[in-house]
């Protein structure tokens, strides 16, 4: 009986406060949604921060793609592998290339050796587009035969990567052990249907970077090729020792087949009647 008493009869619903009413009228005609802001208005649409994050972390991401050829140390020696790459200027009529620049790396993608030449013919064009060379550059260019001999002795004796070697070295009129070049433009692997590949789709399909969009840089191309070869050093060398082997074997049995004609010639001769 006490319990009924404490019951309180039902209260009556106050009415709303007209600020609430206002807003729940407002949020029933919009939804339960809030207003984006209009783009028509030169807004830009709200992102959430989440959004931002992954948008910065896409740009890192493509920051560390463009890091991979950057040095893996600061070690600046002379390494048993080296790569190479040269740019060249128009002289004579400007259809005839000369070397214009030349640089070395060492296998930690460092710099042994970065310098402007100056030709021994005087410049026509200066293919600066794809070169990068300016006529100030050349200004204070080492001479052609420094150059040359400076290029020589950082070679001499060493494994030499880079991409279409044999044009680099005919515009430094060296030449270089054919067994000890590693030319990325002309690895099995790397080509296409017998056809080479440009050093930038290489970059692009086997290291996912991407150079020589505009001007060529030297030290880039250098780093790409040494890249290249270390990440298919294993393969690449012993692909290298087979076919020095097959080289050799073919050179033992040519020199047999000579003395065996030799010697079958002789016979003839010597049944044929005086």
């Amino acid at each position: 009986m006490g319990s009924e008493k404490k019951k309180s009869p039902n209260k009556k619903k106050l009415p709303l406060n007209p600020n609430w009413a206002q807003l729940q009228q407002k949020l029933k005609i919009h939804g339960s949604k809030f207003p984006r802001p209009s783009t028509d208005s030169g807004t830009e649409p709200f992102n959430p921060i989440l959004g931002k994050r992954k948008e910065r972390r896409e740009i890192e991401s493509d920051d560390s793609k463009l890091n991979i050829l950057a040095p893996m140390n600061d070690d600046f020696s002379l390494t048993d592998v080296v790569a190479m790459d040269c740019e060249m200027v128009g002289v004579g009529q400007g259809n005839k290339s000369a070397l214009g620049r030349v640089t070395l790396v060492n296998k930690w993608g460092n710099v042994l050796y970065d310098e402007f030449v100056r030709p021994v013919e005087r410049v026509a064009d200066f293919r600066t587009q794809i070169s990068g060379i300016r006529p100030q550059d050349l200004k204070k260019a080492k001479d052609f035969q420094v150059a040359q001999k400076k290029v020589a002795e950082l070679i001499h004796g060493r494994i030499l990567v880079g991409h279409a070697l044999r044009n680099d070295l005919k515009a430094l009129l060296l030449s270089h052990p054919k067994n000890d070049m590693r030319d990325t433009s002309e690895y099995q692997p790397f080509l296409k249907e017998r056809h080479r590949k440009a050093l930038r789709h290489l970059a692009a399909e086997f290291l996912g970077v991407n150079i020589q969009s505009g001007e060529h840089c030297p030290i880039e191309d250098a780093r790409t090729a040494m890249l290249l070869y270390q990440n298919n050093r294993k393969e690449w060398e012993k692909s290298a020792k087979d076919q020095m082997r097959l080289k050799q074997k073919q050179k033992k049995r040519k020199p047999k087949k000579k003395i065996k004609d030799r010697d079958a010639l002789e016979n003839n001769h010597g049944s044929t009647p005086p």
